[in-house]
């Protein structure tokens, strides 16, 4: 899994004219080693590997990573700096969402040069390989099987979070690791609240929900959206919904190799505004996901994000109209090099139980 990346990376490093890179993002250090421990870090030369942690994970390092030189210590900056002066090297990139105190420490040390840079692995992670892939496509799954379980267990009388714990124990029962943020469940006037994770309110007969939720398979996490009613709700609701779910439509079929984020938003953006909802559509159309729940490359309105083939992105537009009703639709898009898949195939037509 690693050796790709890992020469990815350098052929970066090259380009950038630095020959050490200190790794420091756990999210990061997994992607190019795979190490799973808590603590450590990796240091990347021209010509070696180190994978620097303590001898808690000796055995796990051996097993599992012997194409990283493994250095067992309790100071990690200290140990990377003092093989960087034994190579004799000259520039020393870290990642610059460090603590000021390990900057501070760096500075100090150091022998060569320090360089900050900013989200280089992090744009290799938005480019998934195969594997990568494979493993958010099951994630995608299981989520659809949770949402239909959703939608048997839902009722009046239940509270938005005892439906949330049920949606937890369903994705861990069938495979997934952990929740990649709070559960959304927003019933009713919370529809309204774009971010309204579970409370205790009891859901009722007449409720709007909305359920945003995503679970980590294999460490790479799904990201997904459904709104539907417990009861009737008025034209006007369902006529909102319509809209919502026809903006995600042209925003999806306008995804290929090319196209930036901001001219995805301005898709569904602008289909929102001609409906006369676009006060009402308050957040970006979508991100990526991956090892990470908002990962590269972004789609919104401020954002020149190109899309490519291997990118995963989601697309989530929504309307949120005080007094009335809050509905998003979100699924997970696969950019192909014809265009798209999309991922989170499973029903988002206007359902009323």
């Amino acid at each position: 899994m690693s050796s790709k990346r890992v020469e990815n990376l350098r052929k970066l490093m090259v380009k950038m004219s630095i020959d050490s890179f200190l790794v420091t993002n756990p999210l990061n250090i997994f992607y190019l080693s795979g190490f799973t421990g808590d603590d450590g870090l990796l240091l990347v030369t021209e010509n070696n590997n180190y994978l620097i942690t303590d001898g808690r994970f000796e055995q796990q390092v051996k097993a599992n990573h012997s194409d990283w030189i493994f250095c067992n210590t309790r100071n990690y900056l200290k140990t990377a700096c003092e093989l960087v002066e034994k190579e004799k090297l000259s520039v020393m990139a870290f990642e610059d969402t460090i603590a000021y105190q390990e900057y501070d420490f760096i500075d100090e040390n150091a022998t060569t040069d320090i360089v900050p840079v900013s989200a280089i692995i992090e744009k290799l992670r938005a480019v998934k390989d195969q594997s990568e892939i494979d493993e958010i496509r099951d994630s995608c799954k299981i989520a659809g099987k949770g949402y239909e379980f959703m939608l048997q267990t839902a009722c009046a009388g239940q509270s938005e979070l005892e439906l949330s714990n049920e949606i937890d124990y369903f994705m861990k029962k069938n495979g997934t690791e952990e929740k990649s943020f709070e559960t959304i469940v927003a019933s009713g006037g919370r529809t309204t609240w774009p971010h309204g994770t579970a409370t205790r309110k009891l859901l009722a007969d007449g409720d709007l929900i909305t359920v945003d939720f995503g679970y980590y398979y294999h460490h790479y996490t799904s990201d997904v959206t459904r709104t539907f009613s417990l009861g009737k709700q008025s034209q006007e609701v369902k006529d909102i919904y319509q809209i919502v779910l026809e903006a995600e439509h042209r925003t999806i079929e306008a995804i290929k190799p090319g196209i930036s984020g901001r001219e995805l938003d301005e898709i569904g953006r602008g289909f929102i505004e001609r409906k006369g909802y676009g006060k009402y559509f308050n957040h970006g159309m979508g991100h990526g996901i991956g090892l990470d729940i908002h990962e590269l490359p972004n789609v919104g309105a401020r954002f020149a994000d190109i899309m490519e083939s291997g990118h995963i992105v989601t697309i989530e537009p929504g309307i949120y109209i005080p007094g009335i009703a809050g509905i998003r639709i979100e699924d997970d898009i696969l950019v192909t090099e014809k265009g798209f898949e999309i991922l989170t195939d499973f029903p988002k037509d206007y359902q009323e139980l």
